[in-house]
């Protein structure tokens, strides 16, 4: 389009703001780039409500507020929720310029994810706002690259390739192959238990350290990677998988520098030892699973949300067990009536009865059998379902709204992958 000057005004809800046709030009914005590609004032109509050729003024009836925190967003790279505005309403707006939802601050999209999982809808497509496919992947992809330039913006997507895995098909390339030296070194581990593996490792010595090397090879480049772009170091130093990736490598390398200088695992006594059970906490490998499971990802963030909860069935089982075993070992042992049971000399050993009894368990190594440890039991058994019963209730809802935010979470990355894969 022929611009009849060259200030551009952008007229949003009220709120004008004066650009050159540079600007126009270079917005990160699509929406509003794409003025400057217009030919015909038709074509300018379908990306604003109104023009007016003489003013040279572009009419927007979206909400004025939240197209200033766009604005701010696009200075500083941070974008928050407008404080009386609703959620979805924002993000409605965001769809309309052209922005997603990962342009949020984390703590907005968690409200974002709780918001949408309250009423019921997995996402609202840019159909909804009146905003083609092409224009707000092409927008959003733009917006990223001006928030992030140079250095910064190659380690954002080197982190989100390894610690995102549905962010790209790169990643989801990563993840599959990292999940198969998972799977590969979880069978190793538990074929080195058993009886005939020492007679078999001789045999084949060296497949077995080539295998054991490419696989502790491979999750020491990952886990160095993904230090050396990580937002924090400390935050990612303090992390438990991360700890336990630093504890299940360590020995490896500890047990070739010994190897190399001639001292074997049995030579070392207690240090041996420890290193035998830092090697077996590779097990904890399987938590990495979690990054590319739906269902262990819910499971994860239940338990640390419920973490109350479950400190309150913990209380509840212990101040059941001691009054309960307590009993029983008077009951059983304590009232000297001729028939001792020798199962409940004390306090400690009742305590065992008592949690698979309340558990309901009931392995059968111990019971009582006198009337009154019988009756006790009985009792145990109804309090100890009572009582497992009462905190589950608020774990379960946990339970669904993780599952409902993280599906969210879920459809918008497959979502983008989509576009990604039809461009």
């Amino acid at each position: 389009m022929k611009f009849g000057k060259s200030i551009c005004v952008l007229n949003v809800g009220g709120t004008r703001y004066a650009f050159t046709r540079e600007v126009i030009k270079d917005f990160p914005l699509r929406r509003v780039s794409r003025l400057h590609a217009c030919a015909t004032e038709k074509e300018v109509l379908e990306l604003c409500d109104d023009y007016d050729r003489d003013q040279n003024e572009f009419f927007f009836d979206r909400h004025s507020q939240v197209f200033m925190f766009i604005m701010l967003y696009l200075r500083s790279g941070k974008l928050r929720f407008v404080p009386g505005v609703c959620e979805l309403s924002f993000y409605t707006e965001m769809l309309y310029w052209g922005l997603e939802s990962v342009h949020l601050d984390s703590c907005c999209q968690k409200r974002l994810d709780d918001r949408m999982s309250e009423i019921g809808i997995d996402t609202i497509s840019e159909m909804d706002v009146g905003v083609s496919g092409d224009d707000s992947q092409s927008s959003g992809e733009q917006v990223h690259e001006t928030a992030l330039t140079g250095r910064a913006k190659w380690l954002e997507k080197m982190r989100k390739t390894f610690e995102e895995p549905n962010s790209s098909i790169l990643a989801q390339v990563l993840a599959s192959v990292s999940v198969i030296f998972v799977l590969v070194s979880m069978i190793m581990l538990c074929a080195s238990t058993l009886p005939d593996w020492d007679t078999a490792k001789r045999n084949i010595v060296e497949e077995h350290r080539t295998v054991e090397a490419v696989c502790m090879g491979w999750f020491t480049a990952e886990c160095t990677i993904r230090f050396l772009v990580a937002r924090s170091k400390c935050e990612f130093l303090r992390q438990p998988l991360n700890i336990i990736d630093v504890i299940a490598i360590t020995p490896y390398y500890v047990t070739m520098a010994l190897a190399q200088a001639g001292v074997p695992d049995a030579g070392l006594g207690v240090a041996g030892v420890v290193l035998r059970v830092l090697r077996m906490m590779r097990v904890f490998w399987l938590m990495k699973l979690a990054r590319h499971f739906l269902g262990l990802q819910t499971l994860g963030l239940t338990l640390t949300r419920c973490y109350r909860e479950m400190v309150m069935l913990m209380v509840f089982v212990f101040v059941a067990m001691a009054i309960y075993s307590a009993l029983a070992q008077l009951l059983e042992h304590g009232l000297d009536l001729g028939t001792q049971n020798p199962d409940f000399a004390s306090i400690p050993a009742s305590a065992w009865w008592v949690i698979i009894s309340m558990t309901t368990v009931g392995y059968g190594d111990v019971y009582p059998v006198t009337v009154g440890g019988r009756v006790l039991g009985g009792m145990c058994v109804v309090s100890g379902i009572v009582l497992l019963a009462l905190p589950i209730t608020f774990i379960y809802h946990s339970f669904v709204q993780c599952y409902q935010e993280l599906k969210l979470r879920s459809a918008r990355y497959a979502r983008n992958l989509s576009v990604e894969l039809l461009q």
